[in-house]
């Protein structure tokens, strides 16, 4: 049996609930009082060389880098709500350099590419980090790694495999692990330095919109697409309440539908929760032991994301989520799947049980928000309309560092030149497609059990999510 599978029942009801008592139903990151005005919604019409589609990271990573390819390319980003709201808003924060969900699942369906997409990665990452000290964008940038923890024994023998392909990484046996971080349930660590920085989300997403709006960038929140439509000499986007004419248009709508309908089917929208603890005391904090402030992310398959970070007034506080990942039928993004109070106290008892030196620490923020999911776990990209739109979607909850180095192979697409990114396999292939409901609705269903089992059988998977293994067709958030 999994540490964590039966947590939750052995806290009282009271406990949890005292622990939740007056929580925030808002992200986090977006509760901010730094929070940007929105700017004002497109009406009437509107030309441009090129059009955005979205507000979050893939479209802010676009926009910018054209006007850095470019100075003189008009460019117009339209999003649907405020920019950052969704995932780029409500993540964890963690900046990775890899652009395939991790290396094991690099290889299971890049193999040839594997070794080629985490140089790439690497690179894009040193370069990510490099335009954000250029342009003085403020987001708590942190250089400290991640580090992968085995709250399992087979699971140690994980991490030594990886630290052996991978010689850079350092292995922490369960002394060293205990040391780094104070937590009984760690059995060992591989702490990955270099592969990861910490950011404030929101904080970056409204640092690339600053920038975009300084490098000329036309901004317009509050402003929804409807419909795409064109010919061979630009694309019209209609929107609730005007149009834009466009000589190429890069789609970056992620988990909510695409204006290309033949890319609906390839993602699916699946929900991940995340808590933010009240401000530790300095006695609190000391207890952790916590003193290089990686990422924390252990080796199950619902797995647990945390991190920490410090408030306005300089405190240290503790974001922990993961664990559940719902899909709900139907496939739709709705706002009241936001919150999930039975999701918010199980992370409460899991955090309690991971850190029980913090034992009645309370929360101020539970939240939760949708992620684009796809059968491989990484991004996948096409285009269309004689090369004049470009799409990209399917980060799978890694988009924070994929997203600057998609937005380039968008960039690349539309330019219609052929180069080393457009060449690769990851961008020429796509994932399988879910199937439609109620088929979609069983099969996530019938693969989180299965993951649940698997996750209880000392990391075993089963025949079911071998056959899908085989398929090249996955779940994951």
């Amino acid at each position: 049996m999994s540490i964590y599978e039966n947590v939750a029942d052995t806290y009282p009801a009271h406990v949890i609930h005292a622990a939740l008592d007056g929580v925030s139903p808002v992200p986090y990151w977006l509760d901010d009082p730094e929070r940007p005005a929105a700017l004002p919604a497109l009406e009437g019409t509107v030309e441009t060389d090129l059009l955005v589609v979205g507000g979050g990271y893939s479209g802010l990573w676009t926009a910018l880098m054209s006007k850095e390819r470019d100075p003189q390319c008009d460019v117009v980003l339209i999003e649907s709500q405020s920019v950052g709201w969704a995932a780029s808003g409500r993540n964890g924060g963690f900046c990775e350099a890899s652009l395939v969900h991790g290396d094991s699942n690099g290889r299971q369906h890049l193999p040839d590419e594997n070794d080629l997409l985490r140089e790439l990665g690497l690179e894009n990452l040193k370069e990510l980090t490099e335009t954000l000290e250029r342009y003085n964008i403020e987001c708590e940038l942190t250089y400290s790694g991640v580090l992968k923890l085995a709250t399992e024994e087979h699971q140690v023998q994980w991490l030594k495999d990886e630290a052996k392909r991978y010689p850079e990484l350092r292995f922490m046996d369960k002394d060293t692990v205990q040391g780094s971080v104070n937590s009984p349930v760690y059995r060992a660590g591989l702490w990955d330095k270099d592969g990861t920085v910490m950011v404030n989300p929101a904080q970056l997403a409204w640092g690339l919109r600053r920038v975009c709006l300084e490098l000329g960038v036309r901004i317009f929140e509050n402003t929804h697409a409807v419909s795409l439509e064109g010919n061979s000499e630009e694309i019209t986007v209609g929107t609730t309440a005007g149009m834009v004419k466009a000589k190429h248009v890069a789609l970056a709508t992620n988990v909510f539908p695409s204006l290309l309908k033949r890319h609906r089917l390839h993602t699916i929208p699946v929900y991940d929760y995340a808590i933010m603890s009240e401000p530790l005391t300095e006695e609190q904090y000391e207890s952790l032991g916590w003193k290089d402030k990686q990422g924390l992310a252990d080796l199950n398959n619902r797995f647990h994301y945390y991190r920490m970070t410090r408030d306005a007034n300089g405190a240290v506080r503790i974001l922990f989520g993961g664990y559940d990942a719902e899909y709900y039928f139907g496939g739709k993004v709705k706002p009241e799947y936001d919150q999930k109070p039975e999701t918010f106290k199980k992370l409460v008892a899991h955090f309690y049980f991971t850190f029980p030196q913090l034992d009645g620490v309370k929360f101020t923020h539970a939240w939760g928000g949708a992620i684009d999911s796809c059968s491989r776990f990484f991004s996948f990209f096409d285009h269309s309309h004689n090369g004049r739109v470009a799409y990209v979607a399917g980060f799978t909850g890694l988009g924070v560092g994929a997203t600057r180095f998609a937005a380039n192979v968008l960039l690349d697409l539309l330019s219609g030149q052929k180069t080393q990114r457009t060449e690769l396999d990851m961008v020429k292939k796509k994932p399988i497609p879910f199937p439609p409901e109620p088929v979609a609705y069983m099969g996530v269903k019938m693969m989180t059990s299965e993951l649940a089992r698997a996750d209880r059988n000392k990391g075993q998977r089963g025949l079911f999510l071998k056959t899908m293994d085989s398929l090249g067709m996955g779940f994951d958030s």
